[in-house]
């Protein structure tokens, strides 16, 4: 989506062109009316003419009006350019995101910036944790079904809160090694790392309870139902096989008395 600086500069440029355009018509058209009404008298393919030079005479007319309108205007002031820089990678982003292979490489990017922010932090090793359980959870998505599917919306929350927590364990033991001395910011520091422990255990056990799920959903019978269709499938072939069989030594009792004897 375009600043409002490029928009109103837009405005103008197509505003312009359209004035031109139309007093190129009016000029045209009042011309062809003005050199043939004289000659033929007034018929209707004059009263053509005449109609379109009018029209094209108003049009022209509106359209310098509305450019005299938005030059009156002044331009929006220039974006900031960092704003601008800050737009245009959301703008990219959202469009490689619209592919499910682009939109995986982004989400493997932010992963991995994550780390490096947090790396050699308390909260490194928690947010791999839950990094792992997260895409563990993602790939049982599709078979939380039924009662499993508030486990979803509980999870999701989960997750932002505790990346959330780890950002500010993170933040909080930064601070905490320009004043090693402070024992308030310390023990803060140490609160706020056993909460962010203390969540992640909760996570892989919510992770945990839905694979778990899956599975026991997944029992419908002690024996899978595409083996007891297959054992039911070669039970019948066996069957038919037995009476063919039988069939067979019915329909020729001479050439098996034969080989009898």
């Amino acid at each position: 989506m375009a600043d409002p600086r490029t928009r109103y500069f837009r405005n103008l440029r197509r505003l312009r062109r359209s004035a031109r355009r139309w007093s190129v018509f009016a000029g045209g058209f009042g011309g062809a009316a003005a050199v043939l009404v004289p000659l033929g008298g007034v018929s209707p393919v004059d009263a053509c003419w005449a109609a379109a030079a009018g029209a094209s005479t108003a049009l022209a007319f509106w359209r310098w009006s509305d450019l005299r309108a938005l030059t009156a205007q002044p331009p929006p002031p220039a974006p900031d350019p960092a704003i601008a820089a800050e737009q245009a990678r959301l703008r990219i982003v959202a469009s490689v995101e619209r592919n499910p292979l682009g939109r995986a490489a982004v989400g493997e990017i932010r992963r991995q910036q994550a780390l490096l922010a947090l790396r050699g932090t308390a909260a490194a090793d928690s947010w791999s944790r839950l990094d792992r359980a997260s895409r563990t959870l993602a790939g049982l998505a599709h078979r939380l079904t039924g009662p499993g599917e508030p486990a979803q919306l509980e999870a999701a929350v989960a997750e932002r809160s505790l990346r959330d927590l780890a950002y500010r364990v993170a933040s909080v033991e930064k601070a905490l090694r320009l004043a090693p001395a402070d024992a308030t910011l310390a023990n803060s520091h140490r609160v706020l790392v056993e909460q962010l422990t203390t969540g992640i255990v909760a996570y892989e056990g919510l992770v945990a309870a839905a694979a778990n799920y899956v599975a026991e959903d997944g029992r419908a019978a002690d024996e899978d139902p595409s083996v007891s269709r297959l054992t039911e499938a070669s039970d019948l072939l066996r069957g038919v096989a037995a009476g063919l069989a039988e069939l067979r030594r019915h329909a020729d009792p001479a050439g098996s008395s034969g080989t009898s004897s």
